[in-house]
């Protein structure tokens, strides 16, 4: 649980601008405990193939199909989702739920060409190569060099087909392949003191 009052006042003004009338609901929410969640990589695995090989109990995340909260079972070592044979097995990536929003919301199909701009550590790229299905083409980016790499590993976990993994500013992308992809994803960062993105 978060106490509301610890957040800066400007930023819960802007929330009660964006929200209108759910702004109570989201109040609310800062009341309830956090779970974990967990994204069934549906590129491997169907969710309720996932579920009899896990020992948790799965509860359905409400905006997304193959995302799912879990309950840790921290007395057994294990037996906990970082350390499960089926996670380095590639069959499901742990992420925040509501991590998994974005790539959840584009509608990409089988055979699109994909940019996801701020990829890493790679969440949403290894749902948007499940997305793809092996066809078309993902080009993962992070202008981060270390975290693209890392972002490089996830994605070879996942066994994600057609990707290309790149580590570029925005505008030299743009300048390689103008007008090329059929859908983009930015899920960018908040930007540094000063609007600056960090040197890599």
């Amino acid at each position: 649980m978060t106490d509301v009052r610890q957040l800066p006042e400007a930023f819960l003004v802007k929330m009660r601008e964006l929200l209108g009338e759910e702004y109570g609901q989201y109040l609310e929410s800062f009341k309830e405990e956090w779970k974990p969640g967990l994204r069934v990589n549906t590129w491997k695995i169907e969710p309720r193939e996932l579920a009899k090989l896990v020992p948790w109990n799965l509860e359905p995340v409400p905006w997304t199909d193959n995302g799912f909260y879990y309950d840790e079972t921290p007395d057994k070592e294990a037996s906990r989702p970082s350390k499960h044979p089926a996670y380095y097995a590639g069959l499901y990536y742990l992420q925040e739920p509501s991590a998994m929003t974005p790539a959840a919301m584009l509608p990409v199909v089988p055979g699109d060409r994909v940019l996801d701009l701020c990829a890493a550590p790679g969440g949403k790229s290894t749902e948007l190569a499940s997305k793809l299905k092996g066809r078309g083409m993902l080009v993962s980016n992070d202008i981060s060099y270390s975290r693209a790499r890392a972002l490089l590993k996830n994605l070879e976990l996942a066994g994600a087909a057609n990707i290309c993994v790149t580590s570029e500013a925005p505008e030299k992308l743009a300048g390689v392949w103008p007008a090329f992809f059929d859908k983009i994803l930015v899920d960018a960062p908040p930007l540094l003191r000063g609007g600056h993105v960090p040197p890599r």
